[in-house]
């Protein structure tokens, strides 16, 4: 059986940890003048992927 390609965009968006998949959080990427210092802050880091996405992004990591 030949290797299973992954999705590049998803290679680029996800990381699988032994506690789930990462991904970085929305709304952080421009006019950050209006957004106020408290939001930013809280959207530093990477959150998990929700329970409803982890089947397709499994699948677009060619994990399954």
């Amino acid at each position: 059986m030949p290797k299973l390609k992954v999705k590049s965009g998803a290679k680029k968006r996800f990381k699988v940890t032994a506690g789930g998949i990462k991904r970085r959080r929305a709304y952080r990427n421009h006019i950050l003048t209006k957004k106020s210092t408290k939001l930013k802050r809280h959207l530093r880091g990477l959150a998990l992927l929700g329970n409803s996405d982890v089947r397709s992004a499994r699948r677009m990591l060619a994990l399954q």
